[in-house]
């Protein structure tokens, strides 16, 4: 291959590897360069080692010495983000939450609302239903449960069973909880995607048939100041937990051009980094829900003003966060 066809080939890749770097640096692009989308930041090892094959060819082939130059500038710059140390790692970290979480979820905006839709309609219908007819519920909970639900929920009983001292093994046992189904919900993409929509839709069932059991039975202000302040975050987490697992479905249903494995490993490299956004979604959920929800001695107005802000955060995170970086 010619040096000019090897650089048409690959110079959009480098030109998107440069914008990374740019913005991992905090340098300012300009004003007469070509603008490039920056590939999300978890994405620079591979794309290092994709840059390090390059050169390696270019030098093999006795390609320009200005070529060569560019390839090793570019190789030596990626080296120096990738080996600077732990600061750089977290920075690394807080620019994925910060930045290229966000801007997978837009990326996959129409999952987002196909899965949205997979939750969030079975929950309305199931809690609609079971407010007008609360025997409902027993079609998915056993009458032990529905039991222990009511004891839960009584006024007055929350307030005993969660003393102050075990609010930190609930926050292990939240994360646990959470964490494993967002998980089970990704992997529920491998079949197919059926797994993950089957997951999404039964988590609905389940949240709409006990919000309608407990709204019905007249015990609203225990079970709605519990999850008002933590719901905002658990139910996004669940959702994109399903966006993952039917990226993972999608691309063994309809892989295009490539190897079904290969489209397979693709969609998992995506899914993986939706799932750590998930993660620390659900894990903020947790600490909410051990630490602040339970909290009997907050007063209703404010649990609830609480999850509307955290409502609003969301919306804004998810829709705004990464759309103007430097």
């Amino acid at each position: 291959m010619k040096q000019r066809q090897f650089e048409n080939r690959h110079a959009a890749g480098w030109q998107t590897f440069a914008a990374q770097l740019d913005r991992l640096e905090r340098r300012s692009t300009p004003k007469n360069a070509p603008k490039a989308k920056p590939l999300p930041v978890l994405e620079l090892p591979a794309a290092y080692r994709q840059l390090c094959q390059q050169l390696a060819i270019a030098r093999s082939r006795c390609y320009g010495n200005t070529l060569i130059a560019r390839l090793n500038q570019l190789a030596l710059r990626a080296y120096q983000q990738l080996y600077r140390g732990p600061q750089g790692r977290w920075q690394a970290v807080l620019r994925f939450l910060t930045t290229d979480f966000p801007q997978r979820v837009r990326a996959d905006a129409g999952l987002f609302w196909l899965c949205a839709a997979l939750f969030s309609l079975p929950l309305l219908g199931m809690g609609l239903a079971v407010y007008q007819a609360p025997e409902l519920i027993y079609s998915l909970l056993a009458p032990e449960k529905v039991a222990d639900l009511e004891t839960m929920y009584a006024p007055g009983q929350a307030a005993v069973d969660r003393a102050a001292s075990s609010d930190l093994a609930m926050f292990g046992y939240y994360i646990y909880n959470n964490i494993g189904l967002g998980f089970r919900t990704f992997a529920g993409g491998m079949l197919l995607g059926i797994g993950a929509a089957f997951m999404l839709l039964l988590n609905g069932l389940f949240i709409g048939a006990v919000s309608g059991y407990l709204t019905a039975r007249g015990l609203t202000e225990t079970f709605y100041t519990f999850i008002a302040g933590h719901g905002a975050f658990e139910l996004t987490g669940i959702v994109l937990a399903g966006v993952a697992g039917l990226k993972l479905g999608w691309a063994l249903v309809a892989p295009g051009r490539l190897r079904r494995s290969e489209a397979l490993r693709q969609a998992a490299a995506a899914g993986v980094r939706l799932i750590i956004g998930v993660a620390a979604l659900l894990t903020l959920a947790a600490f909410i829900e051990a630490f602040w929800s339970s909290n009997q001695a907050i007063p209703a107005d404010i649990k609830y003003a609480v999850g509307g802000i955290g409502w609003l955060l969301i919306i804004l995170y998810l829709s705004r966060a990464g759309r103007h970086v430097p």
